[in-house]
């Protein structure tokens, strides 16, 4: 266990014994569990996480989210099992994202098991489509436009586009590493690809990555790729979701488990 991995272990059993919670499943999100974090990159820990049942049975709502100011390179929040499931309803793309993270700090019990294998129901190719692409167009206005641009930030546009396509394709639900997706859906020997690789290869030694002259094949690629998902995502299909019930029982057995 690294070092800062120690410091995550200790700020989620903190959180515990603060807020009086059990935490069902802790994952990385963000750069590190995309797969290009750089050697600065924050530790993004999200949580899921269950109250005492008499909480629930109050008439008062209680607060649904538990976040901690970030400190050095921890960023540490969560959401209440509750709410989790409600946006696991609408098919929220962060949380599946979370679920199939491959760094995982807890997972107790099988709540965080549970949501996967419902997953296929509740997955929904628009709003999932239309997640992604509002990503993508944010993150191209704010910072790829001009001669000079946050050269990193190609990333955060290339996944989401990427994500795009893999939901067209596929109708599932994206995988959460940048480097399945290129693999995938990027041919091999390309312009773009080998572009891409170069960006990933200066990314993972270290390089700042910060204002350089913008790569014109990417860009265009981006700019036709944006156009193209606005006309689509509009059209992709929607799910049916998990049954009320289901989620319902999900969400009485992982407190049972947690307090009992």
């Amino acid at each position: 266990m690294t070092g800062y991995q120690a410091q995550i272990m200790e700020q989620l059993r903190l959180i515990e014994q603060e807020e009086g919670v059990r935490i069902l499943y802790a994952c990385e999100s963000g750069s590190r569990a995309w797969g290009f974090a750089s050697k600065d990159s924050d530790y993004d820990v999200r949580f899921i996480y269950v109250r005492p049942i008499d909480d629930y049975l109050s008439i008062f709502n209680r607060r649904d989210v538990i976040e901690r100011p970030i400190s050095g390179m921890l960023d540490i929040n969560g959401w209440d099992m509750k709410k989790a499931l409600n946006l696991f309803r609408k098919s929220n793309p962060p949380l599946l994202e979370w679920l199939q993270s491959p760094i995982t700090y807890m997972e107790n019990g099988a709540a965080a098991e549970q949501i996967r294998r419902l997953s296929p129901l509740t997955f929904s190719p628009r709003s999932c489509m239309h997640h992604y692409l509002h990503m993508a167009k944010g993150n191209y206005r704010d910072y790829l436009q001009g001669e000079q641009v946050k050269i990193k930030k190609y990333f955060y546009v290339l996944r989401p586009i990427l994500a795009c396509e893999w939901i067209e394709r596929r109708n599932t639900m994206p995988p959460i590493q940048f480097e399945a997706l290129v693999e995938t859906l990027v041919p091999g020997g390309s312009g773009l690809k080998m572009a891409i690789d170069r960006l990933l290869v200066r990314k993972k030694a270290g390089d700042e990555l910060d204002i350089e002259a913008r790569i014109d094949p990417l860009n265009a690629y981006l700019e036709e790729r944006i156009a193209y998902y606005e006309g689509l995502a509009s059209s992709t299909p929607v799910s049916e979701g998990a049954t009320n019930s289901q989620l319902d029982e999900l969400f009485r057995a992982a407190l049972r488990q947690a307090w009992e």
